[in-house]
């Protein structure tokens, strides 16, 4: 039996890992990981690896998939075969080089050729070991009888060390001036001399680590004096070993991918505008929103970001009224009130998603912890009980976490997000009107969000809203969807009011007759009345500080004392809404503390400023905190969150330097003064009430990519309006145009118009960049490197 685990990588870069699975060799991970990926990668790549307490960790094999592949794979959930690992075939990055062939007559008469290599640089080698490598190069001519081999210097500390080195190799054996009338190298040698040049990180004490080659035939230089290129380094050449190889398992994988090509912000205006006019059409089905979720295929893919949008603009309260106002028209029985899965509900999720995770982070995250940790047995179903278990000590540990974290939820109101109460007393009011003769519609409405679609939600899967790193263990499950039975409970206000309700599980009756209780049933109440409410709520402000992120990094020493140098140590980091701070281990007390009100501002560090990658710098009243994270995802999650939490401070820099200082003087624009202006614009944008990053041009464009793959529908939808229009009789059958809702023929067809008319213009530009990246990315260059040389 294996203890597994499994990591995600970009190319050799680890940006994260699952949970060990214990004793297992059909280990169930069931772990989701959404991330922006921030920087070009060849291979998406899965590593399967025992964990091992006493040695290094076996890495039992993996899936590797190449970018241009993702895509056929995006969507669709496949068993991958696991394939070995072999070290020198795990590589990544690029290496520039230039060839020349010379022709140098000697004193007395004789040719010489020589073959000039140049080894420029190289370009994204991987981390060794979490730090920039310490690369060199080894050049070697290779042919039948020779192997002449010469070596660059060591480069420190980086992954693109500029090596401008230039070596001469001879070859072609000295002959006479006169016996050849051109200088050219024979037929027989150019079909046999290839040059090697082999990438290795100088281990010092411990042995190099092979980093790839390439490897380029003389014969390049047939036609040409010259040959200059970038090549995508490669496996070493392991000669001609069997393909068949031990079955060494599968994975199963489900990948979502998208890559968009952004275009300049005037390109997306048309676009932009027809969609936020959405919440102003009559009716909404009519709507370039509206019609947006009609044709896609998955309406998930049209809701996030749709809802981005709207959310950046205001304009989501009004759609999102608008659209679940269509919902109740269609809904006949109270008790069932959004409970499909309609646009509206989509959109209510997602936003719930976007606005709520701070608000899930104070209310359920505390509880959570010491659920996951304390691991409690709760288990009361007769039938899952184990030999030994007792059934009354399980009760007694459930009705401490469900009363906790009921007590926790109903007293949340002042943390709910304004968004969320918008929307909440919207569908109350609109409940009302539609059910006037029931007294609970009122509350229904909302209880099937914030109970059913929010809280409960997190609670059984709290690794997908960010409150855990991991997945939890089995028994932490069980206990979690139990405790998440009874919130759902809360959903369900029909049933709450009734004196008298049926209970599929029998086992769960004393906690659903909990909640009928007088007591229960008020705090309830109390709480969706403050949430569903216009009111302004101001903060008490006692309330305790949010644990937002931690984790290990690395930051240099702030340099307290001249004596000795300044390197970089490792650190826990640990970030709360009120102060971001950095400790030796895990619970020992603070080395250093920043308040989050003297953050000015969080940016991205040049590599070039310690040749390291992945760094950021936190700039405050004292001197810039910097960084190194374990690897890009890291990096930009911590920036992205430290952004969040400090966008709203007074104080914030407009510029700031995107070097550091050193030696007297900052490495970017070599200013003197350590106190001088930044000489590069903040990335940070201005502060938004929901403090989220919103991209709208990528959220255009995401939106212009589904309205071009859902081309063939949108005609349909269209031919639909026309046949409505000119037949106005009672549609006698379902055909093509029963699927979609059209309450306006004649509207719906205008917007239809409007759609492809802004599409059509849209896809000029696009065009015109897949031709330009087609020509102008020349074969060979850094943007587009020359593959494997057969």
């Amino acid at each position: 039996m294996r203890d597994c685990f499994c990591t995600i990588n970009l190319d050799q870069e680890e940006v994260y890992r699952t949970q060990v699975v214990e004793k297992s060799l059909s280990p169930f991970f069931s772990e989701e990981f959404y991330f922006e990926i921030p920087r070009t990668f060849q291979y998406l790549s899965f590593y399967v690896y025992d964990k091992n307490v006493l040695q290094r960790d076996l890495r039992i094999g993996k899936v590797a998939i190449k970018k241009e592949d993702l895509c056929n794979h995006s969507g669709k959930e496949t068993w991958f075969s696991l394939q070995p690992v072999d070290s020198n075939s795990e590589v990544q990055g690029k290496v520039h080089l230039e060839l020349k062939l010379n022709e140098l007559i000697t004193e007395n008469g004789t040719v010489c050729q020589q073959l000039v290599v140049h080894v420029k640089a190289c370009h994204g080698l991987p981390l060794i070991n979490g730090q920039s490598c310490d690369p060199y190069a080894t050049v070697s001519l290779v042919g039948p009888s020779r192997n002449d081999q010469k070596k660059t210097k060591v480069k420190k500390k980086t992954s693109n060390p500029q090596f401008n080195e230039i070596f001469y190799f001879e070859v072609t054996r000295s002959s006479s001036y006169t016996r050849k009338s051109q200088f050219q190298v024979e037929e027989e040698d150019i079909e046999k001399l290839e040059i090697r040049i082999d990438l290795w990180n100088n281990g010092n004490l411990v042995q190099d680590v092979f980093l790839g080659e390439i490897k380029v035939p003389v014969n390049v230089l047939r036609n040409d004096a010259s040959h200059q290129a970038w090549y995508l380094l490669q496996p070493r050449d392991n000669g001609n070993k069997s393909s068949k190889t031990d079955d060494l398992g599968s994975l199963r994988l489900n990948i979502c991918y998208t890559e968009d090509y952004v275009l300049p912000s005037e390109y997306y205006g048309p676009l932009k505008t027809l969609l936020l006019k959405s919440p102003d059409v009559q009716p909404i089905s009519a709507s370039a929103a509206y019609i947006l979720g009609e044709i896609c295929r998955d309406k998930n893919d049209a809701v996030l970001p749709l809802v981005r949008l709207l959310l950046h603009h205001d304009k989501l309260v009004p759609f999102a009224t608008a659209v679940a106002e269509l919902d109740l028209k269609e809904t006949q029985d109270a008790n069932t009130i959004f409970r499909g899965n309609s646009l509206a509900t989509r959109c209510l999720d997602e936003m719930m998603k976007i606005v709520g995770g701070h608000y899930l982070k104070v209310t359920l995250k505390p509880i959570l912890d010491e659920i996951c940790e304390s691991s409690k047995s709760c288990e009361i179903d007769p039938i899952k009980l184990k030999e030994g278990d007792n059934v009354e000590n399980n009760k007694e540990n459930l009705r401490y976490y469900v009363d906790k974290l009921f007590s926790t939820i109903v007293k949340s109101s002042m943390s709910c997000p304004t968004v969320m109460c918008d929307i909440f007393y919207s569908l109350r009011q609109m409940a009302t009107q539609r059910f006037p003769n029931d007294p609970h519609v009122q509350y229904s409405a909302v209880s099937s969000f914030v109970f059913l679609r929010f809280f409960a939600v997190a609670v059984v899967s709290p690794h997908t809203f960010h409150l855990r790193p991991h997945h939890p263990d089995p028994q932490t499950i069980r206990t979690l969807t139990l405790i998440s039975k009874t919130i759902q409970t809360l959903g369900s206000w029909g049933s709450l009011s009734k004196s008298k309700s049926s209970f599929k599980e029998t086992f769960m009756c004393e906690f659903f007759k909990m909640f009928q209780e007088e007591g229960y049933i008020m705090a309830v109440k109390k709480f969706l009345d403050e949430i569903s409410s216009t009111e302004t709520k101001e903060s008490s402000g006692t309330s305790e500080p949010v644990h937002l992120k931690e984790g290990e990094m690395y930051k240099r020493a702030q340099g307290r004392t001249r004596i000795g140098k300044k390197n970089f140590k490792k650190r826990w980091f640990c970030l709360t809404s009120r102060e971001l701070t950095y400790h030796k281990q895990p619970g020992k007390d603070a080395i250093y503390t920043i308040p989050v009100k003297n953050i000015l501002a969080v940016e991205k560090l040049e590599e070039s400023s310690f040749n390291k990658k992945n760094m950021f710098q936190v700039i405050h009243t004292e001197k810039p905190l910097y960084v190194q994270a374990n690897n890009c995802v890291e990096a930009n999650e911590w920036i992205d969150v430290l952004c969040r939490v400090s966008r709203c401070n007074q104080n914030r820099l407009s510029s700031y330097h995107p070097s550091a200082y050193l030696n007297g003087n900052w490495l970017c624009c070599l200013e003197t003064s350590e106190n001088a202006l930044g000489c590069k614009p903040c990335t940070a944008g201005v502060p938004a009430d929901i403090q989220i990053d919103i991209d709208e041009d990528r959220e255009t464009e995401r939106i212009y990519s589904l309205f071009t793959l859902s081309l063939l529908k949108l005609h349909k939808m269209e031919e639909a309006c026309g046949t409505i229009a000119v037949y106005q009789g009672p549609q006698k059958e379902p055909d093509d145009y029963s699927n979609f809702v059209i309450e306006d023929s004649v509207t719906t067809f205008k917007t239809i118009q409007q759609i492809k008319s802004v599409i059509e213009k849209l896809d000029e530009p696009h065009e015109k960049y897949r031709k330009k990246r087609s020509s102008s990315a020349k074969y060979g260059s850094k943007e587009n490197p020359i593959g494997k040389i057969f």
